[in-house]
């Protein structure tokens, strides 16, 4: 009986099997024999290390500084060169910059991909299974930016921590003219800006009458006085007078420390390297500074602002090697569709849930264009035409991140094209689908001036 061609093929593997030729699995070639496991908590740490390695294999450290330095201590004379760790809240952060001085690799793993099996939960079986997934390298460490690029986020996140309090209190200050039933804030765009501070400082000075306090409008409000002056007229009751001004002064003092979070910011950026050397001089603002430290101006791409492309490269960087590819980058903002396929069929395409400050950040350009004449915002108000404003905010955020990985990769300058080059792109694309489609199914496609002239 003839021998077959799957028979062949069975065979071949056996002998290479035999000559041990055949290869491990590639999840098998990475596998860290002097790995540890580090449960997080908040009052004491439990560490797993291989088996073997000590008499106690599993130790609990306290979260004070000298037993973390004793941590360490044990790990090396346990001959450990690699831990992984998840990233509870911040209590991660002073075990990982100690271990990281000492020389030790330190993987900050994502609790969500770190799944224990069913069965019991407890901080002694979180550390052995950390420990267990870190030995044959099934674990992937999170992202984490550079020493320099950390402290730039720190400051960029205190900024926006501040900006976030500052607005509850105009929110505040908004509450208390409405008990008083001033609608200063219905007549007046910013109430924080030039007319509504000069108003609100005359009211707590003591002054109430309605038309003079609406001369004190600024030349560029839209309202007239006649209607400011009518939404003044209302009761200055003395406990939401004194609501109004903790307000107001909250707020100010919170502007106060924005200015000092600015100037730090900029001092940061000034101690980067210098990826554009054409200009020697130290930059003035934030803006030169920035494009001093990329190379590029993040700026030119429509929808992103200077505060924008502060928060972005404040969170990645400027170092987009850490990506292999621009999918590879949106994937970790969860900027790119899911692949969700079971039996054949396409379960779910929705992007996966990230809380990511960077994509948040695209997002937020993206939403910012829906009014724009460039090339951008056609394909962002073309998206939400077919799909629906959400999607199409998720979308436009996708290609603002490739624009951004793209220039900050290679150094390229953005030029938009405009939302007439864009239109006719899209035309010309409509044009050559109909008719391959038409030559598909036996016609041809003309146009109608052709049509009309052959009759």
């Amino acid at each position: 009986m003839p021998t077959t061609i799957s028979e062949v093929g069975v065979m071949k593997q056996k002998k290479s099997f035999r000559k041990g030729r055949m290869k491990l699995p590639r999840h098998l070639q990475h596998i860290n024999q002097y790995a540890a496991g580090i449960d997080i908590g908040s009052r004491s740490h439990f560490v797993a290390v291989p088996e073997g390695a000590d008499e106690d294999p599993i130790r609990e450290f306290s979260t004070f500084t000298g037993d973390l330095e004793r941590l360490a201590e044990w790990l090396r004379a346990c001959g450990v060169t690699t831990v992984a760790m998840e990233s509870t809240g911040i209590y991660w952060i002073p075990v990982f910059e100690i271990l990281e001085s000492r020389g030790f690799e330190v993987k900050l793993v994502n609790a969500r991909h770190v799944k224990n099996v069913p069965g019991r939960k407890s901080d002694v079986l979180d550390c052995q299974w950390l420990q267990q997934l870190h030995t044959y390298g099934l674990l992937r460490g999170a992202f984490r930016p550079v020493e320099q690029v950390c402290t730039l986020r720190a400051y960029v996140r205190q900024r926006a921590m501040l900006v976030r309090s500052a607005a509850s209190y105009i929110q505040r200050m908004q509450k208390a003219l409405a008990q008083m039933n001033l609608q200063l804030h219905n007549v007046v765009a910013d109430i924080t800006g030039v007319t509504g501070m000069r108003i609100l400082k005359a009211i707590l000075g003591g002054e109430r009458n309605p038309n003079v306090l609406a001369a004190m409008r600024d030349q560029r409000c839209k309202n007239s006085e006649e209607t400011i002056a009518r939404s003044l007229k209302g009761s200055y009751r003395p406990e939401h007078l004194f609501s109004l001004r903790q307000a107001i002064e909250l707020y100010e003092f919170h502007q106060t420390k924005i200015v000092d979070c600015d100037r730090q910011i900029l001092e940061q950026l000034k101690r980067f390297d210098a990826q554009d050397t054409r200009n020697d001089t130290p930059p003035a603002n934030v803006g030169e500074a920035l494009q001093r430290m990329s190379g590029v101006d993040l700026t030119s791409i429509d929808g992103i602002d200077t505060n924008t492309a502060l928060k972005i490269l404040a969170e990645i960087g400027t170092d987009m090697s850490r990506w292999k590819t621009a999918k590879h980058f949106a994937s970790w903002l969860g900027l790119s569709p899911g692949a969700k396929v079971s039996g054949g069929k396409v379960l779910s395409s929705a992007t996966k849930p990230v809380a990511n400050k960077a994509a948040a950040a695209f997002r937020m350009a993206a939403f910012t264009l829906f009014n724009s004449k460039s090339a951008i915002g056609a394909y962002l108000r073309r998206q939400r035409a077919r799909l629906g404003a959400p999607k199409a905010i998720t979308a436009t955020a996708h290609k603002l991140a490739r624009l951004v990985y793209a220039m900050l990769t290679h150094g390229t300058a953005y030029v938009d094209a405009g939302q007439e080059y864009y239109e006719e792109r899209y035309r010309s694309r409509v044009v050559q689908n109909l008719k391959r489609k038409a030559h598909e199914l036996g016609f041809e496609l003309v146009t109608l001036q052709a049509a009309t002239a052959s009759v």
